[in-house]
């Protein structure tokens, strides 16, 4: 197998020009010629794989592991790869190698749990994205290509691509795309005050309701139509102090029902 020095540059110092190589191997039938080419094809680029794999260090798998999934990844490149097309091997496989290691991270380290229909659009998208990468050099593939390789509607690959993305969570303290120092965490509201409003308008209900009739119309008119109590004794002909005194009974009789219920 010729390893010498590559025809053009490469983004890896030593990758190998294998070129004449894979286009013996897809001459080649299966049989112990073949078996040996193809091993030694995954042995010259396992370098670039090893340091591919390098690159997801630090995310809480072991780099021996990872390793293991980048060489998994080359395998693949090299059994699935067609110099027919045109592409060289190093632009179809630097994609293949970093989707099985994102597609192990995916698989043992999601965050959240994930709809199963999610994660097969997930997997179709990765899947179409991986194979139409050796008909679209130098870009991307767009989302209406994937949807039409996937047999997939535009709204279902960006679902597939957004499940792409999110296999891990990010800290409340990871600074937001395109703001000045504005972190995740700043756009998380707060408890909302009138909640507890209506928690204790709920509770309360039942004991307002046992109350007699001539009490409650006495805190309606006070809380609710804003009243004092002298307005409120002049319109029920009864004095201030007798209002004052009924307010304090309803309030003793209120709080002893409430922390009856909650005791």
């Amino acid at each position: 197998m010729r390893t010498g020095s590559p025809t053009k540059p490469h983004p890896h110092d030593d990758a190998p020009d294998t070129a004449g190589d894979f286009a013996r191997l897809a001459r080649l039938p299966d049989g112990p010629e073949r078996k040996m080419l193809r091993d030694e094809l995954v042995e010259a680029w396992l370098p670039m794989a090893e340091r591919i794999a390098v690159r997801f260090r630090g995310r809480g798998e072991a780099l021996e592991d990872l390793h293991q999934v980048a060489a998994l990844g080359l395998v693949k490149a090299v059994d699935h790869y067609d110099p027919a097309r045109g592409n060289a091997f190093e632009a179809y496989a630097v994609p293949t190698i970093t989707g099985e290691i994102k597609r192990h991270f995916r698989d043992h380290m999601w965050t959240l749990h994930v709809p199963r229909r999610v994660q097969d659009l997930r997997n179709r998208v990765r899947h179409a994205v991986r194979e139409l990468a050796q008909t679209t050099p130098g870009r991307a593939p767009t989302v209406s290509e994937i949807a039409g390789y996937a047999r997939l509607t535009e709204s279902e690959v960006r679902t597939g691509m957004e499940a792409l993305e999110c296999f891990s969570a990010l800290s409340l303290e990871a600074e937001m795309p395109g703001t000045d120092g504005y972190v995740l965490g700043d756009a998380v509201g707060g408890p909302d005050p009138a909640f507890d409003t209506v928690v204790d308008r709920v509770a309360v209900r039942p004991c307002l309701e046992a109350l007699p009739e001539r009490e409650r119309v006495i805190l309606y008119l006070r809380f609710f139509r804003g009243m004092t109590q002298s307005t409120i004794a002049d319109q029920l002909g009864i004095s201030q102090m007798h209002v004052s005194r009924l307010l304090s009974s309803c309030f003793a009789h209120l709080r002893e029902e409430l922390l009856a219920e909650t005791g």
